[in-house]
């Protein structure tokens, strides 16, 4: 049976290459390899290359061995995603797709230069090739969940592969620090807003007077370096992906020849102009501009933060009753002061930062301090406003190689990942062996990473 099958899917691919030998005397292509029933060509090797080169990668080796070597992985991986049933739809990948649309726009310059790029194809021949990527690429990570979901390290697994690890492959650990924070505002005065409000309604005058674009005035005034250069386009995004107050008035536009009432949120102060709807997802320009801060503002406080310090200084309130009654920082504010962050989707947020993950202005400041030292008030910039801080060193560890005692979690995380790879190479080894390949003539004088494309 075995046989037979193996037989069939040789016949498949001869009829393959047959047919496209017969469509090379209209289209030049080439068959580089085959993969099971399915063609690697040179212009999609070609079209890779130049797609990562966009990206900046470089290749360790010949990019022609490389670049075929890994879409015959891929191949493998979406042939056990088939026998498996695994399906990706549209609404999986569709977040992806328009961030990538997007920052691809931005980083050629604009939507003809993109597509000048892509010779000739159109934006939604763009995104179709972009959704086809993302599909395939969410496909093959549910694949090789599910194969190293096998894995089980046990803590006794760390300690003995610890050992056996040469030295260079255990990681150094960088100084990282735990910070808490008290933050207070500086005072805007009233007519501060008036004026960037004033202005606002003006810009909205204007456009529906028919005397400008809302893109010009976004070139001009809009205070959002993201957009502001786009004509404060914001490309699609889902309604979790702005600040509520932004996305509650976005996604209830839908005529483009109006523009919206003046939004405030943590940012400033926006005008919001409705482009078009795909799906859950809308696309809107927008103009923000955030009111002045007046030097006398900052300087007061300062003054105030300068006293609650001293105040921690000499024992009369702790810091952590300081945050409480006086730190206007919603993220912090009811974890003593305690800064974290999350390192990815679904996880648990981390307190440990290393100097170069804190803000600038405060990785300055917390680099010259002792552990339970409190700072003198500094200012720093918050989603693009000034605010006033001071902070406490909570706990410092210095640089180091990974030990159990102090970095039990890199270490298990280190070994997992090697017992995972160890383990997607034994499926790729497996894969090959009963899966057809051919590597054309001109494509197989390659060191391969994985031995056993060519069968003995």
């Amino acid at each position: 049976m075995k046989n037979r099958l193996y037989s069939c899917i040789t016949f498949l691919a001869v009829l393959l290459q047959c047919a496209v030998s017969v469509a090379q005397n209209n289209v030049i292509d080439e068959i580089a390899w085959v993969v099971g029933d399915e063609a690697i060509y040179k212009s999609e090797i070609e079209q890779t290359r130049k797609d990562a080169q966009r990206n900046g990668v470089q290749w360790d080796g010949d990019p022609y061995c490389i670049i075929p070597e890994q879409l015959a992985v891929n191949k493998l991986f979406l042939n056990q995603a088939e026998l498996d049933s695994i399906i990706v739809t549209e609404d999986d990948v569709a977040s992806d797709v328009e961030k990538d649309l997007n920052a691809m726009i931005k980083q050629a310059g604009s939507e003809d230069k993109l597509i000048e790029y892509y010779e000739g194809m159109n934006l939604e021949q763009i995104r179709a090739r972009l959704y086809e990527n993302y599909r395939n690429e969410y496909t093959i990570s549910q694949v090789r969940s599910k194969i190293v979901s096998r894995v089980k390290v046990t803590p006794a697994d760390v300690r003995r592969s610890l050992k056996e690890l040469p030295s260079d492959m255990i990681p150094s650990i960088p100084t990282q620090v735990e910070v808490q924070i008290i933050t207070q505002e500086p005072v805007i005065p009233q007519e501060e807003i008036d004026e960037v409000k004033s202005d606002l309604r003006s810009y909205i005058d204007r456009v529906q007077a028919g005397e400008v674009s809302f893109s010009t005035l976004a070139v001009l005034y809009s205070e959002d370096p993201g957009s502001a250069s786009k004509g404060g386009d914001c490309g699609f995004f889902g309604r979790g992906e702005m600040v509520p107050e932004f996305s509650a008035v976005a996604f209830n536009m839908t005529d483009p020849s109006r523009i919206s009432k003046i939004v405030e949120t943590e940012y400033g102060y926006h005008i919001i102009q409705f482009v078009e709807r795909l799906g859950d997802r809308v696309r809107v320009r927008h103009i923000l501009r955030r009111p002045k801060v007046p030097k006398e503002s900052i300087t007061n406080c300062l003054g105030r933060l300068d006293t609650i310090a001293n105040g921690i200084r000499n024992g009369q309130h702790t810091f952590e009753f300081c945050v409480a009654a006086y730190s206007q920082d919603k993220d912090t504010r009811n974890n003593n002061g305690l800064m974290s962050y999350s390192p990815g989707q679904n996880v648990p947020g981390v307190s440990k930062y290393r100097m170069e993950q804190l803000p600038p202005e405060m990785a300055r400041v917390v680099d010259r301090m002792h552990v339970g030292e409190i700072s003198d008030p500094f200012t720093m910039m918050v989603n693009g406003k000034t605010v006033c801080v001071i902070v406490k060193l909570k706990s410092r560890v210095n640089a180091h190689k990974a030990n159990l005692t102090e970095d039990y979690e890199t270490l298990y995380e280190l070994i997992t990942n090697i017992r995972r790879e160890e383990e997607l190479e034994k499926w790729i080894h497996e894969k090959q062996q009963t899966t057809f390949v051919r590597i054309n003539a001109g494509w197989n004088d390659c060191d391969f990473m994985y031995p056993g494309w060519i069968k003995k």
